[in-house]
Parts: structure tokens; sequence; C-alpha cells
């Protein structure tokens, strides 16, 4: 008898346009998993408000609070959850440590570790596509990784790189 797979909470850390959300919809392309995604909740939620970075943080904060309890809720009922949420901070990833020890479930931090030259172009193919709720600037995307910190070793992730 094959044994179900335990309740697992998905983590991607990247800078803008590396794949994080493309990576999300794949991981989350398996059975008994939810896709949860920043972008999606920002966009229908505060779009006419994000204008700055500091709306961002602020925006983004609120958001984190009101779906902490309820990702860990979802994990303690045995879904497993990919969090389309950027894990680009020391901030950002201490939340998602305590999601992971107040549902007391295994996780998987996602690195997509490319060079700013193939984010950057991957943007202005986004931009000029016009599909994604938010248009990036490349001096936005300049102050956004300004930001942007890889999880070291004494953070305690289980962290698995991607390249590509």
């Amino acid at each position: 008898m094959e044994q179900a797979q335990p309740a697992t909470l998905y983590l991607i850390c990247g800078k803008i346009c590396a794949g994080k959300s493309t990576l999300a919809r794949r991981l989350a392309s398996g059975p008994a998993k939810l896709l949860i995604s920043e972008d999606h909740w920002t966009s229908n939620l505060f779009a006419g408000d994000l204008k700055t970075i500091e709306d961002y943080g602020r925006l983004s904060a609120r958001l984190r609070a009101a779906m902490g309890p309820h990702v860990v809720d979802i994990l303690r009922r045995g879904l497993s959850v990919v969090l389309d949420f950027p894990a680009n901070t020391v901030k950002n990833r201490d939340w998602m440590r305590s999601l992971i020890s107040q549902a007391e479930v295994p996780h998987e931090l996602h690195l997509l570790d490319l060079p700013d030259a193939v984010c950057k172009a991957r943007l202005r193919e986004r931009n000029a596509r016009g599909e994604h709720p938010f248009q990036v600037t490349d001096a936005e995307y300049d102050q956004f990784t300004r930001y942007f910190l890889a999880p070291g070793p004494g953070e305690g992730f289980n962290v698995i790189v991607h390249t590509d």
C-alpha cells in the first residue's frame, strides 16, 4: 500500500522574473496541493494602492498577517501549500518559518538562482506581453533586488537550488 505524502509547505525564493510563479504552478500541479499567489491577492485587493516599494512592504505585510492562519489551517488539514510569496528577505522567511512551526509540517524552499541579465530580459518580455498584473521597470527591478538576500545555511531551510 502506498503511503500518502505528508502535507508540505513549498516556498520560493528568487528575483523578479526568475520564474517563481512558473515553478509554483508546476509544484502545485500534483495531487493535494493548493497554490496561493501573492500577486493574485495583492493585484485584486490593493492594485490602486501599490505605487511604491513602501506600499508593497506595508500591504504585503497585511496580506501575510491575514493569510498566515489560513495557510496553517490548510496544512494542518493535510493539504500541501505552494506559497507563491517571495522568500527573498530574512523577514519574509521568518514569517514562513513561523508557518512551518505552527503547522508542524515539512517544507522545501526552492531558490531560483539566475543572473540579473536573464531576469531583466524576461521582465522586458513579460511587460511587453502585458499579461502580468504588475508592470515593473528596470529601475524598479533594481530597487527591489537591493532587498534580495538568498537564504543562508544558518536559517535552517531545506533549500533546493534551480539555476535555469
